[in-house]
């Protein structure tokens, strides 16, 4: 059994998360844009937030991130990526299990994007118990995904 736990970010894991991000998303953001490590270096120094992210142990190892929203309505796993060499082991189930649990205990729902081309990720979302809304998006490259089945008739983009 991996022990998983999660440890505040500090400014000193930028390029870890840089790199983490490289692994685990590169070949989803290069199927849709193409990877311009300039490009993505800017992205990454204007979205990286530590006080927001937490990095994820496996065994006490760093083996992701994680970065949680809470929302007034909805808890939003705005992002979670694991190294390539971590994935495949539960580590997200779990943690996507715990942003379950509650969310059901605050009476909220678990909403996420995931992109288009990532069909494992969309496919654990799934298992999980997670459903299609919406796509949005330049050509419709995202979907929104949430605990609460969408209505009939009103996805978009399908």
């Amino acid at each position: 059994m991996t022990a998983i736990d999660l440890r505040p970010a500090t400014s000193a894991d930028s390029e870890y998360c840089f790199q983490l991000h490289k692994a685990a998303m590169g070949a989803y953001v290069t199927a849709i844009w193409g990877w311009d490590e300039q490009i993505q270096r800017d992205f990454h120094a204007r979205v990286f937030t530590p006080d927001q992210w937490q990095i994820i142990t496996a065994d006490g190892a760093d083996a992701g991130m994680l970065h949680v929203e809470h929302r007034p309505t909805a808890i939003y796993l705005a992002r979670i990526e694991l190294h390539p060499d971590c994935q495949g082991r539960g580590i997200g189930s779990e943690l996507i299990r715990s942003l379950l649990d509650q969310a059901r205990l605050q009476g909220q729902e678990l909403t996420l994007d995931v992109l288009v081309v990532n069909q494992r990720a969309k496919a654990l979302y799934r298992r999980l118990g997670l459903h299609e809304v919406t796509r949005h998006g330049e050509n419709n490259i995202k979907i929104r995904m949430s605990t609460k089945p969408p209505q009939p008739g009103l996805i978009h983009g399908s």
